[in-house]
């Protein structure tokens, strides 16, 4: 099962299917979630217990063209100053609402560009989290880091207010490719941000580089990859481009004819893959890499993998509450996102409640689902007995479920009495066997390659 062929057949090369960061996927989520219903759950959070919390900051100097996260561009500092006010009176709000206890698991700044904010905002911005909810123990703050956008005075101010991960976008190291999706950063520059970032103590590093970018060939990501090696991660994503124009208006900048083919993407996937593993780094489901002793790779030997909309991750919190324009955030009744307009988002806030736009209530089998796909994308394997005593969920309608992707995957996959399985040389399809549990109407949604 491990022919360029075969692949072929299962629609590897043509498929448009999620990433599946959540199930259902955020194009399904719906406006009957308000933000009443994001007050009741935030109440039911228990007292003492632990939760994630994520922070959007969706500005940059420039935008990237390759990207297609919800941000917008600014010059100046004054819309980053206003929105980080309008954050502290969003976690003003959480802090009414949250019981006395609470920890954070993990807290993550994310993007935009979080290290546009000046020094004087990056400590009220933490001090006003830090107020309502402390960090666990072994707790972890990361934070993107653009190396164009960061200095000492602000790597400082990160490093006093307690951030223990970092995160920097490489993308690509050729100068060419860099012009092309507009984005010019160059090796110097991030070995010199990732080194200042060690320099403060900061233990881990993470960092993104994608396959598939126009021009971009097998020989050229192998250099990428080489010289990202040089930088030491702790945890790398390696991520296929999503070239979406059509949803992404920026995209329209690059050039769709300098696109890679379906099957030159697998090559520079395989090329990249082999490089990581070469320096000794653990696989982590279909697109991560860890150093052995990275809490990523711990969670994988341990089978406690989870994934969310950050990625991969060994967080085992129940709960994460995103803040922010366009957040969303997970409970175990639902999700929940906000309006995504800074505008919007700025209005609701102020008006003393909670900036919901919709979202989505899990009812019926959602749960066994999410579990069924969140298993293959994290461990490529089902466990049979696990949900059966999970979920309320008979033999032979489980059973069912699984013989139906059996039956259509054929040697793709491993139906046995422990369950469904995924061997290593069908796991490029794993996004596309994960469909099979998804009882959704994807065709109302556009998804990205499968490759």
């Amino acid at each position: 099962m491990n022919t360029e062929s075969q692949l072929s057949r299962l629609g590897l090369f043509d498929a448009r299917v999620p990433r599946y960061t959540s199930y259902p996927t955020a194009p399904h989520f719906a406006t009957s979630i308000g933000h009443g219903h994001f007050t009741d759950w935030v109440r039911k959070i228990p007292s003492g217990s632990e939760i994630s919390l994520y922070l959007h900051v969706p500005f940059c100097r420039r935008l990237c063209w390759f990207c297609a996260c919800r941000t917008q561009g600014t010059s100046s500092d004054a819309p980053v100053r206003a929105y980080v006010q309008t954050l502290k009176a969003e976690i003003a709000l959480l802090a009414r609402d949250l019981a006395p206890g609470v920890r954070l698991s993990r807290l993550h700044w994310g993007g935009g560009t979080p290290t546009l904010m000046s020094p004087d905002m990056i400590r009220e911005l933490a001090d006003a989290v830090f107020a309502i909810t402390p960090m666990a123990t072994d707790g972890e703050f990361s934070v993107e880091i653009d190396p164009n956008e960061i200095d000492d005075a602000r790597l400082d101010a990160l490093a006093a207010s307690g951030m223990n991960r970092a995160s920097i976008g490489v993308q690509d190291f050729d100068p060419e490719i860099q012009k092309v999706i507009g984005r010019e950063q160059s090796y110097e520059i991030t070995k010199a941000a990732a080194d200042a970032i060690r320099a403060r103590g900061v233990k881990s590093l993470n960092a993104d580089i994608l396959f598939g970018l126009p021009h971009q060939t097998e020989h050229g990501i192998a250099d990428s990859v080489q010289k990202l090696l040089t930088l030491s991660p702790d945890r790398v994503a390696l991520y296929g481009y999503a070239h979406v124009p059509w949803m992404s208006r920026r995209q329209q900048m690059i050039p769709s004819d300098a696109m890679p083919t379906p099957q030159e993407r697998l090559k520079m996937f395989d090329v990249a893959r082999q490089l990581f593993l070469w320096d000794g780094y653990v696989e982590i489901g279909i697109d991560h890499f860890a150093r052995p002793d990275d809490g990523l790779a711990k969670a994988l030997a341990a089978g406690t993998l989870k994934r969310n909309f950050q990625g991969y991750t060994d967080d085992q919190a129940p709960v994460l509450v995103g803040l922010g324009a366009s957040s969303i955030s997970r409970f175990p009744q639902g999700f929940a996102q906000n309006v995504s307009g800074t505008g919007e988002y700025t209005k609701a806030i102020r008006a003393g409640h909670f900036a919901t736009h919709r979202g989505h209530m899990f009812k019926g089998d959602d749960l066994l689902r999410a579990r069924m796909i969140e298993a293959l994308m994290c461990d490529f394997h089902i466990s049979r007995d696990e949900l059966l005593g999970r979920f309320a969920v008979s033999e032979s309608e489980l059973d069912s479920m699984l013989r139906a992707a059996a039956n259509h995957f054929g040697s793709a996959v491993i139906l046995d009495r422990d369950g469904l399985s995924i061997p290593p040389e069908a796991r490029p399809l794993t996004r596309i066997i994960a469909r099979a549990f998804d009882a959704f109407d994807l065709s109302k949604a556009g998804h990205s390659s499968a490759i």
